[in-house]
């Protein structure tokens, strides 16, 4: 009994910290603006952008990474940038257990 007590709490642990994560990205990123990072891991799972650069930061790496989210929160553009140019375009789907799908 009280080990499925413990399985219970467990399961509505995992639940409310998946649905939290999710939350969080909606709330972080603005739909439709683009964000600049230096990296970009597609199976990092959970998948986290990390902490986005300014314009400043952006523009004096040699690389570097936009990324767009869709207006609905479960899709991204990646854009890989080098020198300054665009170098290839990727679309990923954000799973519900927010790891990366390619598209």
């Amino acid at each position: 009994m009280r080990q499925g007590v413990r399985i219970a709490a467990a399961v509505i642990a995992i639940l409310f910290w998946v649905g939290a994560s999710a939350a969080s990205l909606e709330e972080k990123f603005q739909p439709g603006a683009p964000y600049y990072f230096e990296n970009f891991d597609p199976a990092m799972k959970p998948w986290d952008p990390g902490q986005d650069l300014n314009l400043e930061e952006v523009f004096k790496n040699y690389v570097y990474y936009e990324i767009i989210f869709d207006k609905s929160g479960r899709e991204i553009t990646v854009n890989h940038y080098l020198q300054n140019r665009k170098e290839r375009s990727d679309r990923f789907l954000i799973r519900p257990d927010r790891s990366l799908e390619a598209k």
